[in-house]
């Protein structure tokens, strides 16, 4: 597995490969794959076993596009297992059994995988998907932004601010004065929550009091407000 950095085992065992060379090579209906055990495997059979490990493998790799690419690659084959081990034999591991039937005939072959070979997705198999669908709803992302862009946003704008004691600011009567530090060119601010959005100048359409804009707003603010969303 070229993106998980790690290896595999797939087995296939003698049944499905002699039944894969009597099928291929023109076997008639019933009979049974004869067996001769102890010899080694003629370069027919191990072709035509070679072929059926890179369906596999190709399946495989359909069969994880839905979590992640992964390209599984044949590295080689062995007969013997004890040249076939790939990890310790306390070390756990995930073990898928196959059976293929070709009518009367067929085999097994399981496919090994560990999981040091695993734990880059280890995440993303334990997620609980909803349904038949796997993976991301592309769907529901485009309307959850869409709906994002429209979620209302509460703006202040803000001509000055200043500190006053607690008790005087307790003891306020109708007609008293509070003398700001603003003049009436001071550029008022526009906030989002404690976010300073921008600045600008404020006036009055018709009834209305209203603030033009003098600067556009940052992308700094900006992030800001998207994080604080």
């Amino acid at each position: 597995a070229k993106q998980l950095d790690n290896f595999g085992l797939l087995t296939v065992d003698s049944n499905l490969i002699y039944s894969i060379v009597d099928v291929l090579l023109g076997g008639r209906r019933g009979t049974i794959a004869m067996r001769v055990e102890g010899r080694p495997y003629t370069t027919i059979e191990r072709v035509l076993v070679t072929r059926l490990v890179e369906v596999i493998l190709h399946d495989a790799r359909k069969a994880f596009d839905p979590l992640t690419t992964v390209e599984f690659e044949l590295d080689r084959i062995e007969t013997n297992p004890r040249f076939a081990a790939i990890a310790q034999p306390a070390n756990a591991a995930i073990l898928v059994k196959l059976r293929i039937d070709m009518e009367d005939r067929g085999g097994r072959c399981e496919l090994l995988l560990p999981y040091a070979t695993l734990e880059p997705i280890r995440k993303m198999l334990l997620q609980n998907f909803m349904g038949e669908k796997f993976g991301r709803d592309n769907i529901w992302e485009g309307h959850l932004a869409t709906e994002l862009w429209s979620a209302p946003t509460t703006l202040r704008v803000v001509l000055d601010e200043f500190t006053q004691p607690l008790g005087k600011m307790m003891n306020l009567q109708v007609g008293d004065t509070l003398i700001m530090n603003a003049t009436p060119d001071s550029k008022a601010h526009l906030m989002c929550g404690d976010i300073h959005l921008t600045h600008g100048q404020v006036g009055r359409i018709g009834q209305k009091v209203a603030m033009r804009v003098e600067a556009p707003i940052t992308n700094a603010a900006k992030k800001r407000v998207l994080e604080a969303r």
